[in-house]
């Protein structure tokens, strides 16, 4: 079991920036992925960022690469999603995700926090 909790959400402005956490625990074992997802209001899910232990290689979704930077504090347990040059259109609820190195399937997610941006 792994468990993820989401933090640092809010009501900004376009243009302004914010910082979400994803403090992860549990049986997480030494090779896997996290991953930032977001669902906006009658949208599917949609893939945000990833980084791996492997290496920290990460990888972005074409709409937020060069504004958001993902990152991971192996000492605290924690991942990053710094976003910056927010758009009205990054509003979503966002959400954590892990899964083994080994397989394609995300197995745990976190509640998710919710990032609304005002134009």
């Amino acid at each position: 079991q792994v468990q993820l909790v989401e933090s640092g959400g809010g009501l900004v402005q376009a243009g302004d920036s914010l910082r979400l956490s994803c403090a992860f625990s549990g049986r997480t074992y030494s090779d896997y992925v996290l991953a930032w997802f977001r669902q906006a209001p009658g949208k599917e899910r949609e893939f945000v960022a990833r980084i791996s232990t492997s290496g920290g290689m990460t990888y972005y979704a074409d709409s937020v690469k060069g504004r958001f930077t993902i990152s991971k504090d192996n000492a605290k347990n924690t991942m990053y999603l710094q976003m910056n040059s927010l758009k009205a259109e990054d509003t979503a609820v966002y959400y954590c995700a892990w899964r083994s190195l080994y397989t394609a399937q995300y197995a745990y997610w976190g509640q998710g926090t919710q990032v609304t941006v005002s134009s």
